[in-house]
């Protein structure tokens, strides 16, 4: 199954309310990420694979309020553009170890007691 994404729209009247409906839709197996969309910050949108939305929209409304589903999805995955596709040329890095050159002058060498 890939990606899906899940709008929800959340009646938040305080921050105590909008801070626990982030928490319980993150806490939810399988999502990746949760954010605010929209412009009046009411809608939460959610991320992730393998996600309930009936569960989600259920707990929602247990414990903040008045939850609505909007829209489920699939998540648009964003391809590069094909013009440019340059690949610079990398200059292969040479590093020789010298083993003899560490330096220990603090500790010096250890006390052995026979």
């Amino acid at each position: 199954m890939a990606k899906q994404k899940i709008v929800l729209k959340v009646t938040m009247n305080n921050e105590k309310k909008i801070r626990k409906a982030l928490k319980i839709a993150v806490s939810l197996s399988g999502v990746e990420s949760a954010s605010f969309v929209g412009s009046d910050k009411t809608q939460i949108a959610v991320t992730g694979e393998h996600v309930d939305s009936v569960e989600l929209a259920t707990l929602l409304r247990k414990g903040v309020g008045y939850t609505e589903l909007l829209s489920v999805g699939p998540v648009e995955e964003k391809k590069p553009a094909a013009a440019k596709e340059t690949n610079p040329t990398v200059a292969p890095l040479d590093f020789t170890v010298n083993p003899y050159q560490y330096y220990y002058g603090s500790y010096g060498m250890p006390y052995y007691a026979y």
